[in-house]
């Protein structure tokens, strides 16, 4: 559970020893975010539906830390951002839903950050009173796809083409859920 007056989890222990901690995304975290979106592999890049190398929206995902239907978390290991993730609750007619992001730095795949990271962001899904929680992905996220289908997450859907990444290349569109009640 989130520690309300730091923001933060427990410190957590991955498999090969290493620690970090995952809190909530801070207005101080601007440099921080920006150098990891920087860091990421082209792959990566390719795929993630904001541009992590942006200031314009880092500055938008910063100052939009407190938001009500919104919640962002992030790996620390010592200052540098090592994962991050979002879930929103989505407005009108689908106010029951929340969408979840979530990225992970290559070189802290494979350690069950992700799945860490997965099981916190779903948690703050459940504090927005989300009923059912969706995440998209394309296709080719085979790993992000596995660990989300070992939280309970099934296949809802795929849209044929849906994305385009920055390249201009079209990819499958697969949305995953989770209905909590």
């Amino acid at each position: 559970m989130l520690d309300q007056q730091t923001g933060a989890f427990s410190k957590t222990v991955l498999r090969d020893g290493s620690e970090v901690i995952i809190r909530r995304l801070f207005e101080d975290d601007r440099a921080a975010l920006l150098a990891f979106g920087a860091g990421l592999p082209e792959d990566d890049r390719l795929y993630v539906e904001d541009d992590l190398e942006s200031q314009e929206i880092i500055t938008r995902l910063v100052n939009a830390h407190a938001a009500e239907n919104w919640r962002q978390i992030v790996a620390l290991h010592g200052e540098r951002i090592v994962g991050y993730g979002a879930v929103r609750r989505l407005p009108g007619w689908s106010s029951h839903v929340a969408d979840i992001q979530l990225i992970i730095s290559a070189d802290w795949r494979h350690k069950e950050l992700g799945t860490n990271m997965a099981q916190a962001i779903f948690g703050a899904a459940r504090e927005l009173g989300a009923a059912k929680v969706i995440v998209e992905m394309v296709e080719e996220q085979s790993f992000g796809r596995a660990i989300f289908e070992r939280l309970g997450f099934g296949v809802e859907g795929a849209l044929s083409g849906h994305v385009r990444d920055r390249h201009g290349q079209q990819h499958n569109l697969l949305i995953l859920a989770y209905h909590v009640s």
